[in-house]
């Protein structure tokens, strides 16, 4: 019989309803359940897109044997992609307690949410040295009947620790510390194949688009080498899906060649943004072909028929890791024509030896020549042929700031390619999370799924939401965006600004309390909620001129830059590519016409321009802009364009021509 979890609308809890364990979702109950039963509780965290989840899942929550152990505990599943809070919290424990973190996640805890043991895969049966589950779960449950106040004690200490008071740690932006994370990243850096470190790699895009900020700033050709030889490398290898677009997860080796197979949005999305910028850069047709079939993954695989963007697909088919992906020889033989079936297998590495567990994963590795486009017919019947043969879980979730941030992408990728379906679908998204994933009072919600929002919106979803507003305002001046970006960076300010410590927690003040309230700071796969409200407050300096926005933006660099100094620049890259906004000269450009002048589009279609921040003023939104950006209220709108453009704080005279603006 299906057990609690049946109920829920989390693809990853949906996935263990079937099992034989007695799981809650967490909830008050059992919490309740754990102190009237005296019983410690068992936490596992997870996704729905996660292959060692999958592989513990069929090891030991569909096994009876093992879920007869789990009887002497409560036991709690989580989505750690529904509730981050809760895997901040615990993943902080983990690392604590270990030294390394990931999923699953799998913490003992005591009715009090207390933790007292951290750990993350544990196959059923000890093997190699590594306790196994089964064994873990009779010593842990002969402890808390034997000994349960040490177990309590030890809950006690490791609480307190990870909620320990931060001490305001503030600094000072300055150029400094932009190039002490450039010079480390040079010192890690693969100059055989590209990223950074060793294996497993995984892509950082934002320290992508850190490396061509300081190419731009700075004058540093050897930053953009370091961008576009690590973008060249991972779209020539098998992380990349060379017949259906789209970037896996990370790269197992070196060279990028197998990756783990899984599909997250907020990676495409923000590599869209990489491959997109390093076009404008170097006007290379490469870039913008990468770009487009990463966008056209997004669009074909990854959206909801309401707008929204779903989370991700899984890494396995039929049980079986990669499946889905691999081809041999004849395979394609049976699909294409012989002499396209003999040029597929030379071009893409498809051999009768393999490349991983018998099969070939495709790849242009060592390869150079042409290459078949995304619109190529071959490639089509290929993808169609691997559709019908087997499938990938989706996970349908839809989450607030990974939408922000494929918002993000779609709308400069609309601008910049000159395709209007980008564009089009990031203006969609935008309408859906307006109406799907607001309160209608300046509230948002973390997700939606199966026709439910849920979830208090967390730092991340009004950071990145307030960016992905920008970049739509950025990209088609309608007024209401930057209206609706205004609203949601002051609602974020009020909920999770630290007014003692700095900087912003990752829940709201009147959040679901935990036994910590985490406040991340480093950006890990995916920028943190305090690097992504640095870039947004910065923005809104910009484009507003208003100081609460300038004041917030100042506080935010001056507390990263607290985090920075004392820990790995490094591992700051978007905080730094934010800050960035403030140690450069920034330049405001206000145009003011019947429409936007052709020059303005064409300009923020081939530059990445970090520093300027562009206004449009017309007769029909020059009294709502003036509420917004009260700076703009004394230009005058003419019929023909006028450009104001001011730099190093210091506005020059009006011009008609955009080319004497010198930009």
């Amino acid at each position: 019989m299906a057990n609690r979890l049946s109920a829920e609308k989390s693809p990853y809890l949906r996935q263990h309803k079937d099992d034989p364990v007695d799981w809650y979702p967490w909830c008050g109950e059992a919490f309740q359940k754990a102190r009237e039963e005296n019983k410690p509780i068992f936490l596992s965290i997870g996704y729905s897109t996660c292959h060692w989840c999958h592989v513990m899942a069929r090891e030991s929550f569909g096994d009876a044997e093992t879920a007869k152990l789990l009887e002497s505990f409560v036991c709690i599943k989580v989505d750690r992609e529904e509730r981050p809070d809760i895997d901040a919290v615990y993943m902080s424990v983990c690392q604590a307690l270990t030294g390394s973190g990931g999923w699953p996640l799998t913490i003992f805890m005591t009715p009090e949410q207390k933790p007292f043991f951290a750990g993350t895969y544990f196959p059923k049966t000890g093997r190699y040295g590594q306790v196994g589950l089964d064994d873990l779960l009779r010593q842990i449950a002969r402890l808390w009947n034997t000994d349960q106040q040490k177990l309590l004690t030890s809950g006690e200490q490791i609480a307190a620790a990870i909620r320990r008071p931060q001490a305001p740690a503030g600094g000072e932006p300055d150029r400094s510390l932009i190039m002490g994370g450039y010079h480390q990243l040079r010192r890690s850096y693969d100059r055989t194949w590209g990223g950074f470190g060793r294996a497993p790699k995984f892509p950082t895009p934002h320290d992508l688009l850190f490396l061509m900020r300081v190419h731009t700033a700075e004058r540093e050709p050897e930053a953009l080498r370091m961008a576009e030889h690590t973008l060249r490398a991972m779209a020539a290898g098998g992380i990349f899906d060379h017949i259906g677009g789209g970037f896996s997860r990370y790269s197992t080796d070196e060279r990028w060649l197998v990756p783990h197979f899984e599909k997250t949005l907020y990676d495409n999305a923000l590599l869209i943004l990489s491959y997109l910028e390093a076009f404008q850069l170097t006007h290379d047709p490469y870039y913008a072909d990468i770009a487009k079939r990463t966008a056209d993954y997004i669009l074909r695989e990854l959206t909801a028929p309401s707008g929204g963007f779903y989370c991700g697909q899984d890494a396995d088919s039929d049980g079986v890791e990669g499946k889905y992906y691999l081809f041999t020889p004849e395979e394609v033989a049976g699909v294409l024509e012989e002499d396209d079936a003999a040029r597929f297998c030379r071009m893409y590495d498809i051999t009768a030896g393999g490349n991983f567990e018998g099969g070939s994963i495709p790849n242009r590795i060592g390869r150079s020549g042409a290459e078949w486009d995304a619109g190529d017919r071959r490639l089509l019947k290929l993808l169609e042929y691997r559709e019908a043969r087997t499938d990938l879980h989706l996970d349908d979730k839809i989450l607030l700031s990974w939408n922000g941030w494929t918002m993000m992408a779609l709308a400069a990728a609309g601008s910049i390619l000159d395709d209007s379906r980008y564009l089009d679908a990031a203006v969609k998204a935008q309408a859906f999370i307006e109406g799907a994933m607001t309160d209608g009072e300046g509230r948002l919600y973390h997700r939606f799924c199966d026709g439910e929002a849920a979830h208090s919106g967390q730092l991340d979803d009004y950071a990145v939401y307030v960016l992905a507003l920008t970049e739509l305002y950025g990209r088609t001046f309608r007024t209401r965006y930057l209206r609706e970006a205004v609203r949601y960076a002051k609602r974020m300010m009020e909920l999770f600004e630290d007014q003692a410590a700095g900087g912003y927690f990752m829940t709201a003040h009147d959040a679901e309390a935990l036994i910590a309230r985490p406040k991340e700071t480093y950006d890990g796969a995916v920028p943190s909620g305090n690097s992504a409200a640095a870039m947004a407050l910065e923005r809104l300096a910009g484009l507003t001129g208003e100081a609460v926005f300038r004041q917030a933006a100042d506080r935010q660099h001056g507390f990263m830059a607290g985090q920075i100094g004392a820990e790995y620049p490094a591992g700051y890259c978007y905080a730094l590519l934010a800050m960035s906004g403030a140690v450069y000269p920034p330049r405001e450009l206000l145009c003011t016409g019947r429409t936007v002048p052709d020059e303005v589009r064409n300009y923020i279609k081939t530059n990445p321009a970090h520093d300027l921040s562009i206004l449009y003023k017309s007769a029909e939104n020059e009294k709502e802009l003036a509420r917004l950006a009260p700076f703009t209220g004394p230009y005058p709108v003419s019929a023909q364009p006028v450009f104001y453009l001011c730099e190093n704080k210091a506005c020059r005279a009006p011009e008609t021509d955009f080319r004497k603006l010198g930009l």
